[in-house]
């Protein structure tokens, strides 16, 4: 009685497995002289794709997650230029013995792993910062603190609340982390919100002092407000803070909830090494660690960093004193041009300008760098120009001056 029954089996899989098998099924349907069924399958594992937002067969590349598909890379315009004033390093070079640990540095350096979490360059930092080894976290420039440090406190769906304008990277790193950004909007460039910034209760406020673009520096009455009622952990980008002669660095383990992040790149002329730092409470730089990962510091940065923090101090604040009053000496030359800028305490000076992009590629015709920066909140547009030796400033002016009358 079997003899007239058809049996047939199946197996069920997933829709993004269905989608995955649709190109060998619709190849097995073409050998088979099935041209309808291999369309069907084809267009089938088409709309499985678009439906579970992954991509079908073999040749196709994989869908990145979500919170990245519409970020862009950063770009910044580094074509080489005679003088480049547009991204606030240290235009008088680097630390003697830096430069020479370098030179002199052993094969082993090179072929072996640095260390894991870079203790000796740690206690080097503490005694320079204040504090004790347990409170210092290392990490590949002060961008990869910072984004460690949000990412050990703050779970995806947290808000992370800061001022606008501040540091370009805080929108990416929240969408980086699937974060919600709550960017607050200054009343002007020479304030912050502190009520609207608190009002945001985000699990992570970041403040940056003096803040980037604008070269402001936060009151500490101002920061010690927003330690106190902030409604999470508080993050305090001073980097530019050796030009301003003030900061929390040595306070920060002092406060259970703030996180103060430095960097090499600036003051001590090392940008290319990529060496950042952050002082807070031990259990909290702990954490920062376990999120930042190990052997984020070559052991070539870490033996220039470790000679410069050891024998070339005096050269580094030789250098901050030279910027500081090369600092006042532009403003002065741009208040006497009738040009307007932003009072900083940084080592850079933001001027607003009419188009930001047509001033930038008029000071690079003639030879100089600098940062143009669009719809800035509050101000417009604006050129960043980093204070460097006298005669680069002089050149400067004089393409600065040409640029805006033009």
């Amino acid at each position: 009685t079997l003899d007239f029954i058809r049996w047939t089996t199946f197996q069920r899989v997933s829709p993004p497995a269905a989608a995955a098998l649709a190109a060998s099924v619709a190849a097995l349907a073409e050998a088979e002289g099935l041209p309808a069924h291999a369309a069907a399958a084809r267009r089938a594992g088409d709309e499985l794709a678009a439906e579970q937002g992954s991509v079908a067969g073999p040749r196709t590349s994989p869908r990145a997650r979500a919170t990245l598909r519409e970020l862009s890379l950063y770009r910044p315009n580094r074509a080489p230029c005679a003088i480049d004033l547009s991204d606030n390093t240290n235009r008088w070079g680097m630390p003697p013995s830096a430069a020479r640990a370098l030179h002199e540095i052993d094969a082993d350096r090179v072929t072996r792993y640095p260390s894991v979490y870079t203790p000796e360059l740690k206690g080097a930092l503490a005694s320079y910062a204040g504090v004790e080894a347990d409170e210092v976290v290392v990490g590949c420039g002060s961008d990869d603190v910072l984004d460690s440090a949000i990412r050990a406190f703050a779970e995806p769906g947290d808000r992370i609340a800061f001022p606008n304008p501040t540091f370009g990277m805080l929108p990416i790193w929240a969408q980086m982390n699937d974060l919600v950004a709550i960017p607050v909007p200054t009343p002007n460039p020479h304030a912050v919100n502190i009520d609207a910034l608190l009002a945001a209760r985000a699990q992570v406020t970041y403040l940056c002092s003096p803040n980037n673009p604008t070269g402001l520096s936060l009151s500490r009455a101002d920061v010690a407000r927003v330690i106190e009622d902030a409604a999470g952990v508080v993050i305090l980008d001073e980097a530019y803070a050796e030009f301003a002669g003030d900061g929390w660095v040595t306070l920060a383990p002092n406060h259970p909830r703030l996180i103060v992040v430095r960097t090499m790149s600036k003051a001590f002329g090392l940008a290319g090494l990529r060496i950042g730092y952050a002082t807070a409470a031990a259990s909290t730089a702990l954490q920062i660690e376990k999120a930042r990962g190990p052997y984020m510091v070559s052991g070539a940065a870490e033996r220039a960093a470790l000679a410069a923090l050891r024998n070339d101090l005096d050269w580094v604040r030789a250098n901050i004193v030279a910027a500081q009053e090369n600092r006042a000496r532009f403003a002065n030359e741009l208040e006497a041009a009738g040009i307007p800028f932003l009072p900083s305490t940084a080592n850079f000076i933001l001027v607003p300008v009419g188009s930001a992009a047509d001033v930038a590629a008029a000071m690079r015709e003639a030879g100089i760098a600098v940062r143009p920066f669009a719809d800035v909140n509050g101000i417009g547009d604006g050129v960043r120009i980093t204070v460097a030796p006298w005669p680069m400033m002089e050149t400067a002016m004089r393409a600065l001056r040409n640029a805006v009358r033009t």
